[in-house]
């Protein structure tokens, strides 16, 4: 139980809690002078409050958005967390406190402060904003957790703090197995793909707007590409070259976390579903070598490249789609739709690859296709393997747009 505490005159008791650059701290929560403070060694950052020390952290994130958004917003949590319900800086927390923080994470409370209460999620600057959509799962506070006792060492390392009182966590004595949840079934990628095909077009803005959600969630499943991907890849980056039996394959170079280069197959199907696109806009079929417009265009005014969070809004509304879909059908089919309300872009990258394992692709290449590990791109001794990765992700990995559902 999180105990009450007295709150500085700067912070109001009954006030929700607010995005943190709108925040004022009061000099004696700014962690300036924390208990777990390192005293007596020379710091490697210049940070002299928590907020500095969280900036200089997710500085290294800078190149990696999704990484940068998720690290961000748990280091914020935690702040707010730490100053307005418990009364400490962040680099005063004991292992105690923690404990506490994490119990609150399955039930943020008082809801009226730290959870959203309107459906669509409002900006910061919005009075409706709030840390939380809502309770987070087991699985979620654990992923929480992980990210901060990251945080923590890094601080521990940089000689902002003087321990890591994370490091004191419970560990297992066997490590279990990883497992990607966040995934579709293919009975539920085969409604998400049936309310793709069936979207309104009875104006030229529904019109480009149905097309633009299909060669989203082409690009999303037959490329596995990450949303941050999407939003920085240019027409131009899809090419052709010859594989040793002189076939023609195209190919898409996409810059990945950390700035690491990556060659994605672009398989008959993703390449007509490209054309389809670019003559739904007016476009020649193919783009043209260095092509600068965005993989994904607007759908009105200057071909300016989506955001990624302009991007998941336009797929949670798909899965929105698809989950009202699903609920039309009856009550035993509601649990199913609440899948799919839930369901984010990186879901889809996540069903790409276990319906590639399905589809037995040798998982050597689903590895390189998702871009888990880095890839030579500029050497030819590589070029046979990618062939034969392009010739298996060709064949077996299909989405089937127009395909009957049975």
């Amino acid at each position: 139980m999180t105990h009450p505490v007295s709150y500085p005159a700067t912070l109001v008791p009954d006030a929700p809690a607010t995005p943190i650059e709108r925040l004022r701290i009061p000099p004696g929560l700014s962690g300036a002078a924390g208990a777990n403070r390192a005293r007596g060694t020379v710091a490697q950052i210049s940070a002299d409050d928590d907020l500095s020390a969280i900036a200089a952290w997710l500085a290294r994130y800078a190149d990696a958005p999704g990484t940068l958004a998720t690290y961000r917003k748990e280091a914020e949590r935690l702040l707010l967390w730490a100053i307005m319900q418990h009364g400490k800086p962040m680099s005063s927390l004991t292992h105690e406190d923690l404990l506490v923080y994490q119990h609150f994470l399955a039930d943020p409370q008082p809801a009226w402060r730290w959870v959203m209460t309107v459906r669509k999620k409002p900006g910061r600057a919005s009075p409706d904003w709030r840390p939380f959509a809502g309770p987070l799962s087991p699985t979620s506070v654990r992923h929480s957790m992980t990210i901060l006792n990251a945080m923590f060492a890094w601080l521990v390392d940089a000689g902002y703090l003087a321990g890591n009182p994370l490091s004191l966590a419970r560990r297992r004595g066997v490590k279990a197995s990883p497992r990607v949840t966040r995934y579709l079934t293919h009975e539920l990628w085969d409604t998400v793909r049936t309310t793709i095909e069936n979207l309104p077009v009875g104006t030229d803005r529904e019109r480009l707007h149905a097309a633009r959600c299909r060669w989203l969630f082409t690009v999303l499943y037959l490329g596995g590409l990450r949303a941050a991907e999407i939003a920085s890849t240019s027409m131009g980056a899809v090419f052709c070259r010859r594989d040793a039996t002189g076939v023609e394959r195209s190919w898409i170079e996409v810059c990945g976390k950390g700035s690491k280069t990556r060659l994605v197959p672009a398989s008959d199907e993703l390449i007509a579903e490209l054309a389809r696109y670019r003559r739904a806009h007016g476009l020649p079929p193919t783009p043209h070598p260095g092509e600068a417009r965005p993989l994904l265009l607007p759908l009105i005014g200057h071909e300016k490249p989506l955001s990624r969070g302009a991007i998941h809004l336009i797929v949670k509304e798909v899965f929105r789609r698809a989950a009202e879909r699903l609920r039309a059908r009856g009550p035993q089919w509601h649990a199913r739709a609440d899948v799919l309300a839930s369901a984010s872009a990186h879901w889809v990258r996540h069903t790409a690859g276990s319906h590639m394992s399905d589809q037995q692709v040798d998982l050597r290449f689903v590895r390189d296709n998702l871009g888990h590990t880095s890839l030579a791109t500029t050497s030819i001794y590589l070029h046979a393997e990618d062939d034969a990765r392009h010739q298996a992700t060709q064949t077996r990995h299909r989405l089937g747009w127009g395909k009957p559902v049975q």
